[in-house]
């Protein structure tokens, strides 16, 4: 509390050596430095017997420069006389630094009438004392209006003192004297400046984090570090890291661990989020967990998690959870989610609700769904929507799709798409279809291609002579969609390839689909197969395809067997065509297995 002031400069009385008396080495380093403390102890000590024989003289200067020197040193009993025979003489100094000596002592209403005497009298470091006294003891108006004077009197505490007073009240003007404190060189305005600039004047709040990590202000030094590596800055935002954690931020040390770690340094993570975690710092436990639990250490997995735990970190409790549901630890694993989600966790009463669906107890998972949708999360949004999709709620479902795809949901979107291709609003799907192909949606680009194929006009034939014209956007989405892996989308790529006359482009796309399961693609394939004389391959799709439809691919196996003479065998697929329809191809069918019987019984 207050300030002891240095009343008086002095000098150091330093005696010279000769050259002829100097050692070398490092001896003569060691010489040299104990010579210069031994110089300057005596030097001390007869600077102050000066100042103690003109004090007990009478000489005012000289009792407030001994009683400062000795209340500096500690020697409260010493001091007092000295400082109080000044202050009888006026010396403001001195009644400054003997309200200091009273506040030590644990006097503090006599320390602030003495410091209440040096501040009338123009002492800054009395009035900024006098001001943090009365803020203490709740007297704000009384502390604004002392603090107000040693600031405007330009001392450094006093304008930090006077701003903390301030923005503590929600005082705007606040700013001005934390600025004037930080252009004094306070690290610790200076670091409240910037926090206080850092949302609408960036630029201005890292100059100002800058000046404070480097004089030493390790919380600065981590914003700082935030601040680059949100720029993409990543070797200075580690530096900046570096300094906090070794003056011992745990945040800065877990922050530091991240960027090793996504740099490849796996060990470097670990090392600087172990003494984060070891401070306390419940992110680096669940960082060091998930470290664990991706190495098979479960164990010390849970070790880590149940630490972040401790830590009041929830996620904690969530990776507890997750690390008990991938060992089918199904109770357990509800058990932590709960707790989790009792405190706010939104992706653990997701995870919860996801746990009780799955054992069927659905009118138990729709509140946590709710609360977890209502918190924020998107996946718990999306679950709604199928929740409530599933029991033929199309239009709450609708309200949950469309909630969950706002924020940018892949499979929201898509089925907010088919939900308003199947309402006749076609353009307002096109735009979420959109969306969710452009997410990445193989399904979501199929639909949005034939969204756009049944929206185009019907092509015109080229005029002769001109050239065929290129693909179009649907064709485009298509073909994205079948390089996804997409079997519907491969099978159309290859028809409008056949149309165009590609037909090994049409060939290939075929066998992707038919070999990933396409029945379409093996019907299609066998009949390219078999225009190009391959009838033997040819039969292979189309048995492949015949096997659980569509009845097509039967009829083209049996036309294929009658034509070889092998009429039982078209007899047989003929049947299987007539099973498997549709009704067109199961009359064509039904009529050649008639032809064939006639054929058997002539």
């Amino acid at each position: 509390m207050g300030d002891r002031s240095t009343l008086l400069e002095t000098g150091r009385f330093v005696r010279a050596e000769s050259d002829e008396n100097k050692t070398t080495g490092t001896e003569a380093l060691l010489a040299e430095a104990v010579d210069t403390a031994m110089t300057e102890a005596v030097a001390d000590a007869e600077l102050e017997a000066r100042h103690r024989a003109a004090a007990d003289a009478g000489d005012t200067g000289s009792m407030s420069v001994l009683g400062a020197s000795l209340l500096r040193r500690g020697d409260l009993d010493g001091a007092e006389p000295y400082l109080r025979g000044a202050t009888a003489v006026g010396d403001r100094a001195a009644a400054n630094n003997l309200g200091v000596l009273l506040h030590q002592r644990g006097r503090a209403e006599e320390a602030a009438g003495w410091w209440r005497v040096a501040a009338v009298a123009g002492s800054s470091a009395a009035a900024h004392a006098l001001g943090r006294h009365y803020r203490e003891r709740g007297d704000e108006p009384a502390a604004e209006y002392w603090l107000r004077q040693a600031a405007e009197s330009g001392h450094v505490l006093g304008a930090y003192a006077l701003a903390d007073l301030l923005e503590h009240r929600g005082d705007g003007t606040a700013e001005r004297w934390l600025r004037a404190a930080a252009e004094q060189g306070h690290r610790e305005a200076a670091y409240r400046l910037a926090r206080l600039l850092r949302r609408d004047r960036k630029s201005e709040a890292e100059q100002w984090f800058r000046q404070a990590a480097a004089r030493g202000h390790r919380r600065a030094a981590l914003h700082l570090g935030t601040l680059l590596e949100a720029r993409g800055e990543l070797k200075e935002a580690g530096r900046w890291y570096l300094t906090s954690a070794r003056q011992g931020e745990a945040r800065a040390a877990c922050a530091l661990g991240f960027l090793l770690r996504d740099a490849g340094d796996e060990e470097g993570a670990a090392t600087w989020w172990l003494r984060a975690a070891e401070d306390g710092d419940g992110n680096a436990a669940n960082a060091l967990g998930a470290l664990h639990a991706a190495r098979g250490e479960t164990q010390t997995a849970e070790k880590w998690y149940r630490a972040a735990m401790d830590a009041g970190d929830d996620n904690g409790a969530y990776n507890l959870g997750l690390l008990c549901a991938a060992q089918e630890r199904m109770q357990q694993a509800e058990q932590w989610y709960r707790r989790a989600a009792y405190a706010g966790h939104r992706e653990a009463a997701n995870a919860l609700a996801i746990l009780l669906l799955q054992v069927g107890d659905a009118a138990g998972a729709e509140p946590w769904f709710s609360k977890a949708a209502e918190a924020g999360s998107v996946d718990a949004a999306f679950n709604l929507g199928i929740l409530f999709a599933g029991r033929d709620e199309d239009r709450t479902a609708l309200k949950w799709y469309e909630r969950a795809a706002s924020a940018g949901h892949t499979d929201a979107a898509l089925q907010v798409g088919i939900a308003l291709v199947r309402d006749g609003e076609d353009r307002a799907a096109e735009r979420h279809l959109r969306c969710a192909a452009g997410g990445g949606s193989a399904e979501a680009a199929f639909r949005l291609a034939a969204l756009l194929e049944s929206l185009a006009p019907p092509a015109e034939p080229p005029a002769l002579g001109e050239p065929a014209p290129g693909r179009t956007e649907s064709e485009e989405w298509y073909e994205r969609a079948a390089e996804q892996g997409h079997r519907r989308a491969q099978v159309r790529v290859g028809m409008l390839a056949a149309g165009r006359g590609e037909l090994g482009t049409a060939a290939r796309w075929y066998r992707e689909a038919a070999e990933a399961g396409s029945r379409n693609g093996a019907f299609n394939l066998g009949l390219l197969l078999a225009r190009e004389g391959s009838e033997p391959e040819a039969a292979l799709w189309w048995t492949r395809a015949a096997v659980a439809g569509p009845g097509r691919a039967a009829l083209r196996l049996g036309l294929l067997a009658a034509r070889h003479g092998d009429l039982n065998e078209a007899r047989k697929w003929c049947a299987r065509a007539v099973e498997l329809g549709p009704a067109e191809v199961a009359q064509r069918a039904a009529r050649l297995r008639e032809a064939l019987e006639e054929e058997l019984t002539a």
